[in-house]
């Protein structure tokens, strides 16, 4: 009776640790996706940033100008 109990025991220790592994990768590519967004997110705060800029300095030449 222990040899079968110790065999059902280590199976579920193998399955146990095979479901912690997929469940690691699933988790790594998450991480991964979620990189990618926030370096793209990042690229166009940067690139509105820099198109504020040019328009605020447009503003600022024409407001010159009126004066």
């Amino acid at each position: 009776m222990f040899w079968p109990m110790l065999a059902i025991a280590i199976a579920l220790g193998f399955l146990g640790l095979a479901v912690l592994g997929v469940l690691a990768v699933r988790v790594f590519l998450e991480v991964q996706r979620l990189g990618r967004q926030v370096a793209r997110t990042t690229q166009r705060i940067q690139q509105a940033a820099e198109e504020l800029e040019t328009a605020a300095v447009g503003l600022a030449r024409t407001g010159e100008t009126l004066r």
